[in-house]
């Protein structure tokens, strides 16, 4: 009777059984304490109710102990339910240390997926089984959400900045991808798969199938930078680093006018002012499009801003190369 119509996902990823318990024991409270409640709301309807005209009720004299009670029991259990909360919330925020980073463009009605060796997809994400992935995501347009029942993960992907989360996929298979954040008149047309393969026919995948056409969207005049098969999107970045003409100012000693990005990425940065920031992907793009929101100490004003003239996929090419010229000392900790 239920065939083609599941009451619940199937669970495919490490996290999906600890948000199930979470879950489930929301569930059952939620249950006890109606079916409590309801039956004594029955209960003394009957047995306090008013049997004649003139029957006058009989003053009620607190109890400390019923008071402790119902003030106890639900204060222990919403500690309960808050200290599983975090506890979840941290392990989905934290990917583990060499997890396969990925980035994800939402736009008005698709998904661009980019993997670090540059195969790119729309609306559909190879990935190897048993292997964490890391999601860094961001949205050319208006909200949107990404959310894969099965792996238990949905996080919302905003225009102008970064989110990130992670899976990591325990089955092979395909599980449907959702957009889960109303974003227009064709929002329920914008799903996806996410397809598990085995690693060595991962491998085999990125090395033969050919990717599709990535749509390039072009910000201003400057033509888009051809992107060559096979190249990684830190070689990508790299070109478009030179074409744009950021090597004159950033130079890979001190010395030039910009700072130095070798080793940049997860480095404190100390700004004009004093203030410190990390070095993360946020903050790059934020000095990428608006060089004068976080100005460098010691570094002059000079960069000029690039806002609405890079598309995101072009902003996660420079990351990307930024990236892979080493990475700093990571002196704050992750949400």
């Amino acid at each position: 009777m239920w065939e083609g119509f599941p009451l619940f996902p199937e669970s495919a990823s490490t996290i999906a059984g600890t948000v199930d318990r979470l879950y489930f024991f929301l569930i059952g409270v939620a249950i006890f304490f109606s079916l409590l409640i309801g039956s004594l709301v029955f209960i003394f309807a009957i047995k306090y109710r008013r049997r004649t005209e003139n029957e006058t009720p009989r003053p009620i004299v607190g109890s400390l102990k019923l008071e402790l009670v119902w003030t106890i029991i639900p204060f222990i259990l919403a500690m309960i339910m808050y200290a599983q909360g975090v506890s979840v919330y941290f392990e989905t925020s934290r990917p583990p240390s060499g997890a396969m980073e990925i980035y994800v463009v939402g736009k008005q009605w698709m998904w661009k997926l980019q993997h670090p060796n540059g195969r790119r997809e729309i609306n559909e994400l190879h990935v190897p089984v048993g292997m964490p992935i890391k999601l860094t995501m961001t949205s050319e347009d208006v909200i949107h959400s990404f959310y894969v029942p099965a792996f238990r993960i949905k996080m919302d992907v905003l225009p102008g900045r970064y989110t990130t989360t992670w899976f990591q996929a325990t089955k092979t298979g395909r599980f449907h991808l959702f957009c889960a954040e109303y974003c227009g008149t064709k929002h329920s047309g914008m799903i996806g798969w996410v397809i598990v393969m085995e690693p060595s026919d991962f491998e085999e995948w990125l090395r033969t199938t050919p990717p599709p056409a990535a749509p390039r969207g072009l910000a201003g005049e400057r033509p888009p930078l051809p992107v060559r098969p096979g190249e990684s999107l830190a070689a990508v970045g790299e070109r478009l680093f030179q074409q744009l003409g950021c090597n004159s100012c950033h130079l890979p000693e001190p010395g030039g006018q910009g700072p130095p990005l070798t080793g940049i990425f997860g480095r404190r940065i100390t700004l004009e002012g004093g203030e410190t920031v990390v070095a993360d992907e946020t903050y790059l793009r934020e000095s990428i499009i608006n060089p004068m929101a976080k100005i460098v100490s010691g570094y002059p004003p000079i960069m000029p801003p690039f806002q609405g003239k890079l598309t995101e996929e072009e902003l996660v090419e420079l990351i990307e190369y930024i990236k892979s010229l080493g990475r700093g000392e990571r002196t704050t900790s992750q949400p």
